[in-house]
């Protein structure tokens, strides 16, 4: 870079030239379709596996072969889960033997 001021736009006031910026590294992907396409990254950025295809919008993968993350398991909770999350079986039973009670007492 230059020790020459910059102008900046807003103010009108010289500034010195910005020094060397932090470290970047370029990325590339390769969609389904084809398409090749590099992006710029921080070196302390979290690099991504995939990344959407600006010409068509599919998945891109990266282009050096780091394979994307497996997806994450959808463990459906069945109401009987929900149920024993927020009580016990010993809570359970006395409430089912209660309005087991009342239920008979009724009749």
């Amino acid at each position: 870079m230059t020790d020459r001021p910059t102008r900046t736009a807003t103010t009108g006031t010289l500034e010195p030239a910005p020094e060397a910026g932090p470290s970047r590294v370029e990325v590339g992907f390769i969609c389904p379709q084809g398409h090749h396409f590099d992006l710029v990254f921080s070196c302390q950025a979290e690099l991504p596996t995939t990344w959407d295809c600006a010409r068509c919008g599919r998945v891109a993968t990266r282009a050096d072969g780091t394979p994307p993350p497996p997806p994450p398991v959808d463990t459906a909770l069945t109401h009987w889960d929900r149920l024993l999350q927020r009580r016990s079986l010993e809570e359970l039973e006395q409430l089912l033997s209660q309005r087991l009670a009342e239920l008979r007492q009724e009749l």
